[in-house]
């Protein structure tokens, strides 16, 4: 069985599932090879403007690490297992379009720290979510300790982390862990049409967009608006951008082709 599922919709969008529900899509080592194959190839296809990331069933978006398999790892083992996710939710931070992740069941852990290295969450009313690895003795490990407060504050951080509390996602819109909460039957619609809607506009402009403000949101103000502006020549040149004020101009929608 394939662990995760690859396809395209609308030629634009690549949809990425997580397809193990009869372990609530825990990342199992062989989920990540195929895990880190998909993101491969979104590299790869210079026709992607934007990424769905989802999961097979309602019950689980993703529970985190394997821990049956986790159990069996030595220490080394277990280090190099927790990096690997890292690194994979890393290579999702930094595609170069945007991500969404479209949470159909509960992200706990490793699930949750996921979500986080997508540019936007939408969630299924039901879920839950949460860093619960304190209950276990660890701390988050895949970068969670550092993208949650980025994202909801700090003290909303340590709250969740420290108690290792898990969420609702009426909770979670209320403190910007997500940015959309509908109901299951409405989730794939929710993010595919959020999907279109990027899909629209310049693709040269989304990928400077993302990255002025992933880079920037870190660095002093003088700094982030020095990134900002030189994102910005760079799109002065492109043809796209004579084609927005052309369609403009003749009240049409642009054809973007990304170059």
């Amino acid at each position: 069985m394939q662990l995760v599922n690859y396809e395209t919709v609308d030629q634009y969008i690549a949809v990425i599932t997580l397809n193990r529900p009869g372990a609530a899509n825990a990342l199992s080592s062989a989920m990540l090879t195929d895990l880190e194959n998909c993101i491969q190839k979104i590299r790869d296809d210079e026709e992607i403007r934007c990424v769905v990331i989802t999961a097979s069933g309602e019950k689980a978006f993703c529970a985190g690490a394997d821990l049956k398999e986790r159990r069996t790892m030595n220490d080394e083992d277990v280090v190099a297992a927790v990096q690997r996710i890292s690194r994979v939710c890393d290579s999702i931070e930094k595609i170069d379009v945007p991500v969404i992740a479209a949470i159909n069941g509960v992200a706990f852990g490793g699930g949750l720290e996921i979500a986080l290295a997508c540019d936007l969450r939408v969630a299924a009313n039901h879920v839950k979510l949460g860093l619960t690895e304190t209950s276990l003795a660890i701390i988050p490990g895949a970068g969670g300790t550092q993208r949650l407060p980025r994202l909801i504050g700090v003290g909303q951080a340590k709250l969740l982390i420290y108690t290792a509390k898990t969420v609702s996602a009426e909770d979670a819109l209320a403190i910007g862990l997500i940015e959309r909460s509908v109901a299951a039957s409405f989730l794939q619609d929710e993010a595919i049409s959020i999907a279109r809607k990027i899909t629209k506009n310049g693709p040269i402009a989304m990928k400077q967009a993302k990255k002025a403000i992933n880079q920037g949101i870190d660095l002093p103000i003088d700094k982030a608006l020095q990134l900002e502006h030189a994102s910005y020549v760079k799109l002065i040149p492109t043809k796209d951008r004579k084609e927005g004020l052309l369609a403009f101009q003749e009240k049409r929608k642009p054809d973007y082709q990304g170059n």
